[in-house]
């Protein structure tokens, strides 16, 4: 039997469409203010896929960045493992679509659905595939286009989402660096707070559905904001302290771009100062399955993490499900953009 590997992150990559929704431009859609937007979730703006443009087209740059920054090539690849709950279709998945465009001829592809903890789920995946040897490059996306599911007359959900695509390439790690402890759960009996009620098999779309608006992203924000604050501070004591680390540790934290009153909690929590936590939500808002990766490279590019840097990803959102991945940083750390 093989020794077990570690997976390092080798490359990454990400992919915005070009429009940016301000918060000055939804005051003239609903009844908002910039002033209640930002002091309620810390964004500004978020950026909007135009109509006719697809999760597919969106994501192939992401895809190509992250691949050509591991120094890789297509063919390369071994599986494709893509983290959305907002895909082009049903079926095919969009792995198997983006599979093809990018020409991994090799490569497995599936979709995975835990909505804002999708990246981390299926980072957990890959490492796992690569701790097995059972593959050596897996490419990992979080991609949403959260803007086509949203009622822009209900104000509490379309102020917070914004559309984006990030990816990464794990890759078999040399010595100590790379994933080290993998985190994942979930309180199904929070599902019906994060919610479209209408379009799956259970309840199929009807006129009378589409006029009562059911086909929406629905959000009990109460309820989430309640699971989130508790959460985020509890998984990351918890990989804390079966690692045997302290916060002293951790360089950055990577979270979930969900509120920055969520993160502001956690580090109220732990005593530190935010800047422990990687923020971007001003920029892109709740960008579900996409925020980690983008707020991962964001952060490389920024020069915020060095070599041998042990960083935290933090995943929390709908289902309810929740995840922390403690990664040991490789090599890679300048991105060509």
């Amino acid at each position: 039997m093989k020794a077990l590997r570690k997976a390092v992150i080798s490359g990454t990559g990400i992919s915005l469409p070009d429009k940016v929704l301000t918060n000055q431009d939804l005051e003239k859609i609903v009844d908002t203010t910039d002033e209640w937007i930002v002091s309620r979730t810390g964004i500004r703006e978020r950026r909007q896929i135009p109509d006719g443009q697809t999760l597919l087209e969106l994501s192939i740059p992401a895809a190509r960045q992250a691949i050509a920054n591991a120094g890789l090539t297509p063919e390369d690849i071994d599986l494709i493992v893509y983290a959305t709950f907002t895909p082009d279709y049903q079926v095919p998945s969009t792995a198997c679509l983006l599979q093809d465009k990018l020409g991994c001829k090799k490569a497995g592809a599936f979709d995975l659905q835990a909505a804002c903890t999708g990246f981390v789920y299926a980072s957990s995946i890959a490492a796992q595939f690569i701790a097995t040897s059972v593959y050596n490059h897996v490419l990992v996306i979080g991609g949403d286009i959260t803007t086509r599911i949203l009622d822009f007359t209900d104000r509490n959900t379309c102020v917070l989402f914004g559309d984006g695509v990030g990816a990464v390439v794990y890759s078999p790690a040399n010595g100590d660096q790379g994933v080290f402890d993998n985190l994942l759960g979930a309180v199904g009996s929070g599902g019906e707070y994060i919610m479209i009620e209408a379009g799956g098999s259970a309840r199929r779309p009807t006129e009378e559905m589409i006029r009562n608006r059911e086909h929406f992203l629905k959000i009990n924000g109460k309820e989430v904001f309640k699971f989130s604050t508790k959460i985020v501070g509890d998984i990351i004591e918890e990989v804390l302290k079966r690692n045997n680390l302290t916060l002293d540790d951790v360089a950055l934290i990577i979270p979930h771009q969900a509120n920055i009153r969520i993160l502001e909690s956690a580090a109220k929590r732990f005593d530190c100062p935010i800047e422990k936590f990687y923020v971007n939500i001003d920029r892109y808002g709740n960008t579900v399955a996409a925020s980690i990766p983008l707020a991962l490279h964001d952060a490389l590019v920024e020069g915020r993490i060095k070599e041998n840097d042990i960083i935290m990803l933090v995943g929390f959102g709908g289902g309810l499900t929740y995840g922390a991945m403690p990664i040991r940083w490789g090599s890679y750390t300048t991105p060509q953009q």
